[in-house]
């Protein structure tokens, strides 16, 4: 019998290995052939980010950032064309400035408030929420922070 526990208990250890996300995993496509998130990565200290993309008639980055234990998250767009009325931007370059000194510093003074601060009058549409659902990359980076949040299941 006791035996037979062990096996019960080895076999749901591997099966959960097997089932365990990389970030590798979460680069998709969420809108069939036009949308999806790219570039998945685990920035230290519980906090992801990964880049969302459209392509249909228009074009638009955005980027995602989450602190995975409260599901606070800052998003934003860094470029887009013909996306409705509004002109073309492409404010990458500026935004990889920002996001790289902040990321250089320290993690108490890189706030999702600050980041948007700076980014104001280069990015477009600066949101920050708080998720009920785990992400893809929170699942994948921490997923022993998902507390009450919705699990994240990857679509097969």
């Amino acid at each position: 019998m006791r035996n037979l526990a062990i096996i019960s208990i080895a076999a749901s250890v591997i099966a959960g290995q097997a089932q365990a996300l990389d970030l590798i995993d979460c680069k998709r496509t969420t809108h069939p052939s036009h949308g999806g998130e790219i570039r998945h990565t685990d920035l230290g200290e519980e906090r992801v980010m990964w880049i969302d993309w459209w392509s249909q008639e228009g074009t638009a980055k955005s980027i995602s950032m989450v602190e995975c234990a409260s599901g606070e998250t800052l998003r934003f767009r860094m470029a887009e064309e013909n996306m409705g009325r509004r002109a073309m931007f492409d404010r990458t370059d500026d935004v990889i400035d920002i996001l790289e000194r902040h990321q250089s510093g320290a993690r108490v003074f890189a706030t999702f408030e600050r980041i948007a601060a700076d980014l104001d009058n280069i990015a477009r549409d600066i949101e920050i929420a708080t998720l009920t659902q785990e992400t893809c990359a929170c699942a994948a980076a921490y997923p022993e922070l998902r507390g009450e949040k919705t699990e994240f299941q990857l679509a097969g």
